[in-house]
């Protein structure tokens, strides 16, 4: 009789169907005490990239990940070499089963280079002949930008358990992005340098929605374009470069040198004693959003109630969407005429009018770091029509946002 399919293997038949054959990449479906239930890796392929998942201590990671019920986001995960994994767990009410996928390589590392990461980790008889089995397979591992796979772990991660999570699910790694990768082509410096000024300027203004900032930044650019003696040493050039770069914005966004310079130093340190392209990830992302919260913090108007401030917060977290005053009302507690009353005593302005300065101080940093046309900005902001976004720019900014673009253009 022939056998059942498991829940796990008919799983992992769907999500191998969500993966286009030109990229070479593998879903593995593990239960919740690590042992392997079913993987679409190839037979000839399985035991060396098993081997290579438990001895760089992604088996590790998939048990903290399957045992922490407060997780509710797929994770990507590094390693010594620069080899990545994503997982996810299979759904919200039952977490029996962990998916993982990959591996992939954000760059592909030299023979050289990979020899001289994996050397520490050669304790046996046993991890040398994996090694070997390894630098043979090297050619045919897959090689993607972190924006790629992170499309490809949310679409897995949202089948399995119907979420509809967006690319801000992975904020944990996202400034990792990577940091190291290699780009797709050839890099327009131009468009980099503009992304990289609007990247330190929202930490100059302590702008806490600074996540599609730092997405259109990745696009564009892996970081320090440095080839290292070894994959993780390439990583953190890029993380010391960004780390000076940002704490220096903070500066000059108002935060003490007595704070950012030893908070910047610890950062640093945190880098060179890391030993985890994933936790390298994870640290850079920590640090940007730390540098950010101080300026902002510094920022926050000390007459401002708390009711009040969690307003601001709310409409710079939400400049994409329309904001409607009921909708802060309900935030806080209050009604809306009492909120506008109150709002407006604060801060001096109406609650309208300070949506509409924020959407516009937003609208001036996509024009200085994108090409992105007036029509898909005013769309981005959620304004009602590309003309009532002209106008508003114009009454705030003194300029039309084509007037704008054309003089910071030529700054």
């Amino acid at each position: 009789m022939e056998r059942q399919m498991t829940r796990g293997e008919q799983n992992l038949l769907l999500l191998q169907s969500l993966i286009p054959d030109s990229e070479k990449f593998f879903v593995w479906c593990y239960d919740r005490n690590g042992s392997m239930i079913a993987t679409s890796c190839p037979e000839e392929e399985r035991s060396v990239l098993e081997q290579a998942f438990e001895i760089l201590g992604g088996m590790e990671k998939l048990m903290a990940y399957a045992s922490d019920r407060e997780r509710t986001k797929p994770q990507i995960i590094g390693s010594p070499i620069g080899m990545q994994w994503a997982l996810s767990y299979e759904s919200e009410r039952n977490r029996g089963l962990v998916f993982a996928i990959g591996p992939v390589f954000y760059s592909r590392p030299s023979e050289r280079q990979l020899r001289a990461a994996i050397r520490p980790l050669m304790h046996s008889r046993e991890n040398a002949a994996w090694a070997a089995e390894l630098f043979r397979l090297l050619p045919e591992l897959p090689v993607m930008t972190y924006a790629i796979f992170t499309r490809y772990t949310l679409m897995v991660h949202n089948t399995l358990t119907g979420q509809q999570l967006g690319l801000d699910a992975l904020e944990v790694t996202e400034t990792a992005r990577q940091i190291g990768a290699s780009p797709a082509g050839p890099r327009d410096r131009n468009k980099v340098y503009l992304a990289e000024r609007a990247m330190l300027q929202v930490v100059r203004n302590g702008d806490i929605n600074y996540h599609n900032v730092i997405q259109r930044s990745v696009q564009l650019s892996p970081g320090v374009p440095v080839q290292g003696a070894d994959p993780l040493r390439q990583v953190k050039t890029s993380i010391v470069v960004f780390t000076t770069l940002v704490s220096r914005a903070a500066m000059e966004g108002g935060l003490s040198p007595e704070i950012a310079y030893p908070l910047g130093d610890s950062y640093l340190q945190s880098v060179e004693d890391c030993h985890d392209s994933g936790e390298l990830g994870a640290l850079a992302n920590a640090m940007y959003h730390d540098f950010i919260y101080r300026v902002h913090h510094l920022r926050v108007n000390p007459n401002y109630s708390h009711a009040i401030q969690k307003c601001c917060d709310y409409i710079e977290l939400s400049l994409d969407r329309k904001i409607r005053t009921e909708d802060l009302a309900a935030l806080v507690g209050y009604t809306e005429y009492y909120l506008t009353e109150k709002f407006k005593k604060e801060t001096g302005q109406s609650v309208s009018s300070y949506i509409r300065y924020a959407k516009v101080e937003r609208a001036k940093v996509l024009l200085e770091s994108t090409d992105l046309s007036i029509r898909d900005i005013a769309e981005q902001l959620a304004f009602n029509t590309v003309n009532y976004f002209i106008q508003s720019f114009r009454d705030t900014a003194g300029y039309t946002p084509a007037q704008y673009r054309k003089r910071f253009r030529k700054a």
